[in-house]
């Protein structure tokens, strides 16, 4: 599987902005993709996940201000963020979980990542 994010750029505060994440490959084994996201200095922190069956899960930060979905053929996930603040800097990150097939080894569930998309938001 391999990611693609894209969607980064630079927003006034209190505007909007839209990342997307298309995943390609044997996407039929994801089992959740997510947000993360990272300034200098600081760790990779989360962000929100949606599952293969849409369950989402938010970090507290963020909660209500961003709202995560996907493509009706879940190979896309979204990220819609609304009222960015300065805080909300940062290179964005996708992220999948997915589950190794029969013939793969070592077995198991293998994390993915993209490359990230830079998200700039002016105070």
């Amino acid at each position: 599987v391999q990611l693609q994010a894209s969607g980064g750029g630079f927003v006034q505060a209190g505007g909007s902005l839209r990342l997307s994440c298309t995943a390609s490959g044997t996407t039929f084994s994801i089992t959740r993709m997510g947000w993360y996201r990272q300034t200098p200095g600081n760790q990779r922190e989360f962000v929100g996940s949606i599952t293969s069956g849409g369950t989402t899960n938010y970090a507290d930060f963020v909660k209500a201000r961003f709202t995560i979905s996907r493509s009706n053929d879940k190979n896309t996930m979204y990220l819609q963020m609304n009222n960015l603040n300065a805080e909300d800097t940062a290179v964005y990150y996708c992220n999948a979980i997915r589950v190794r097939t029969m013939s793969e080894r070592p077995r198991g569930n293998q994390e993915i990542w993209g490359k990230g998309t830079l998200v700039t938001v002016s105070s």
